[in-house]
């Protein structure tokens, strides 16, 4: 910072500062020259201290100039001081009076110069108009103002620095309580958000393995089951019981492999290993060898890999809607379309078995299955919206619909 001044002055405050200073200095000038009027008329009429005051009162008003620049060009503000210096030094020799003129350099001083440099200039402000005097034969007023001036200065200066510091320690005192205050209540938040995560994840896992359990066990047991009493049924004809025990061995298998995957929060295992469009045909393929009704699978637009969740979510609706097809609608056929349209990937999956009267929220009236609410909610996980629509006599279809959200070395969608 240039200058030794109390406060930090904006561009506004500089020039008024600049005024202040040409101001103070002006009037030490005139009040030099009548004092040394008044005591030394003949030292006044010379032509030489006459143009001496007429350059000083020139001189002087340029600091409103070059007050503001004492930050951006520190050679122009010391070449303006030892201008005054020199003023000051030669009126000092023309009369004691001039004495008042050459203090305002105390002020100027520091005001204007660096805070090292300053404490020079208020040394050679007290000490080259005393020697140009011709030694220490000053009047007394004269000593005690060149000493003085600059003290008194100071005092101000460090006071109000002092005050200033004292304010900025109480604002950061007063700070710091209020910012303990503050750590102390987010801690408590904290704490709060930390329990609420932590029962959400509780309550977000065991929905999710409460969806898990019911597409893996229990619609594997529910399969299981449909294939016994088919073999049951199949009275004396021994292929046919033999093919549905085979399908048992092969659903208990593949149930258990699911289950194992799904505790292990896994991808179904036909995902694991193929696309999309693949699983999806692989899963009508079986269904169909199962339950005896043709699933017919087709794929639009053009297919690429999504996030896992997308098509896990998928997968799972349409495995769940072909479950309960096969449970509730005693369709002929089924078909299943997948597409992939600009960012949305959508699943249609349509019965013409006996439909069902939608109640207000599109589920079946009296319906208390985890089925198509657990459906609903692992699309409404994934950002996407579940459609259900049925007329008794007419089938039923479902349709979802996700963001085509790709993986990282996937096509852009």
């Amino acid at each position: 910072m240039a200058g030794v001044l109390p406060t930090t002055l904006d561009r506004r405050g500089e020039r008024r500062a600049g005024c202040v200073f040409a101001g103070v200095s002006l009037a030490g000038l005139a009040i030099s020259s009548v004092w040394d009027a008044l005591t030394a008329a003949d030292a006044t009429s010379s032509p030489s201290t006459v143009v001496l005051i007429a350059v000083a009162a020139l001189w002087m008003p340029q600091v409103i100039w070059v007050f503001p620049r004492r930050s951006s060009n520190p050679a122009l503000v010391v070449a303006y001081y030892l201008g005054f210096l020199a003023l000051a030094t030669a009126l000092s020799t023309r009369g004691d009076g001039f004495g008042v003129f050459a203090s305002v350099g105390y002020p100027l001083a520091f005001g204007l110069l660096t805070p090292r440099i300053s404490f020079f200039g208020v040394a050679a402000t007290a000490i080259l108009p005393m020697v140009a005097r011709g030694g220490t034969d000053a009047p007394t007023w004269l000593t005690l103002l060149s000493v003085a001036a600059p003290l008194l200065y100071a005092g101000w200066v460090v006071g109000s620095e002092s005050e200033k510091r004292r304010r900025s320690n109480s604002q950061l005192e007063e700070a710091n309580a209020k910012l303990e205050e503050a750590l102390e209540e987010n801690a408590g938040l904290h704490a709060q958000l930390l329990s609420q995560a932590r029962e959400a994840g509780v309550l977000d896992e065991r929905q999710r393995m409460a969806g898990e359990i019911h597409d893996t066990i229990a619609q594997g047991l529910a399969g299981i089951i449909t294939q016994l009493q088919a073999a049951e049924r199949s009275g004396t004809d021994l292929e046919r019981r033999q093919r549905h025990l085979a399908n048992v061995h092969a659903l208990a298998r593949e149930n258990l492999t699911e289950a194992r995957r799904s505790v292990r929060a896994l991808r179904p295992e036909r995902l694991a290993d193929s696309r999309l469009p693949d699983a999806m045909a692989e899963l009508g393929r079986t269904w169909t060898d199962t339950s005896g009704v043709p699933v017919k699978v087709e794929v639009t637009g053009d297919p690429r890999p999504l996030l896992p969740d997308l098509e896990v979510t998928l997968y799972r609706v349409a495995q769940e809607a072909l479950t309960n097809a096969g449970k509730h609608a005693k369709p002929s056929r089924v078909a299943i379309t997948l597409s992939y349209v600009d960012e949305l990937v959508m699943l249609d999956v349509r019965d013409d078995g006996i439909g069902f009267t939608p109640a207000a929220n599109g589920m079946p009236a009296g319906c208390e299955g985890f089925g198509l609410s657990g459906m609903r909610q692992r699309v409404q996980r994934v950002a996407g919206t579940l459609a259900i629509e049925s007329t008794p006599g007419e089938g039923t279809t479902i349709n979802a619909q996700l963001p085509a959200i790709t993986t990282a070395n996937g096509e852009p969608s």
